[in-house]
């Protein structure tokens, strides 16, 4: 193992890690995870990710709302969500998006995640975008608001088709792999991460959600980051220290918040 990686989408305030979050974090460490960044998932429950962010030094931040709950916060102004990106640990906004898995508030969703885009564009911060089942609406929102200015942002936990990926990268965004890359049956989707430009790459998580293999149905944790990172690097014909590498730059190019000096490095083989 050379090289740390980043964790770049995990949801560390989740009751899933409430009792251990110290062993959370030092396991992630001990596998070569140096940073996480922690999802906001609702705005109103900001004071979370505040404390968990400012107990570990590793560990930052987002601010936003996730599109199951856009309709429980349409109040949410972009300057609200500027204000509290104002924390030096709030190193984007998100996640929000287009979710239509399910039956839900398709138009609420859709303003929530205007608004992110709004803050995003003004504050220079990226934005974390949520995207399932909606590839036809999400290209057309994008390409809209691009239209009115860039803004920086991720496809976080890419499960979509190969044209939002292609449509996505042309519009600058970066794409984001999560344990589903190492699914039996993802054949089409590392096909797709094969084509993703390499400067356009991050790895993630989504923890507790979607534990790759060989930990499949079990609760994922930010330190399982790099059994996907070793099957993206498989997918792209790098070793693994290359996958470490590009997709830690990556993460800071995009993060450019972040300070890499938070970045934990991984202990030499055979320390103690």
């Amino acid at each position: 193992m050379t090289g740390p990686l980043v964790d770049s989408h995990c949801h560390l305030d989740f009751p899933d890690f409430a009792a251990e979050q110290d062993g959370i974090v030092a396991r992630a460490h001990a596998a070569g995870v140096g940073l996480m960044v922690t999802i906001s998932t609702r705005v109103r429950r900001f004071d979370q990710i505040l404390a968990l962010i400012e107990r570990h030094p590793s560990v930052y931040g987002t601010v936003g709302t996730h599109p199951h709950n856009a309709y429980e916060e349409l109040d949410v102004t972009a300057d609200e969500l500027i204000r509290l990106a104002e924390h030096p640990k709030i190193v984007g906004f998100g996640e929000a998006g287009l979710d239509y898995h399910y039956e839900g508030d398709y138009a609420a969703q859709e303003r929530g995640f205007r608004t992110h885009i709004a803050a995003a564009r003004e504050a220079r911060l990226p934005l974390v975008i949520h995207a399932r089942s909606a590839d036809d609406a999400m290209i057309a929102v994008l390409e809209d608001e691009m239209g009115k200015g860039s803004f920086p942002a991720v496809l976080h936990c890419f499960s979509s088709g190969p044209e939002l990926a292609r449509r996505g990268a042309a519009l600058g965004l970066y794409v984001s792999f999560s344990g589903i890359l190492t699914f039996r049956r993802s054949d089409e989707l590392r096909a797709i991460a094969a084509e993703v430009p390499a400067d356009r790459l991050l790895v993630e998580t989504d923890a507790p959600y979607l534990a790759p293999e060989p930990f499949r149905g079990k609760r994922n944790e930010p330190a399982y980051t790099a059994n996907t990172a070793a099957v993206l690097a498989k997918v792209r014909g790098w070793s693994e220290a290359e996958c470490r590498s590009i997709t830690t730059d990556n993460f800071f190019r995009l993060f450019n918040k972040t300070p890499r000096s938070a970045l934990v490095a991984p202990e030499p083989a055979g320390a103690a």
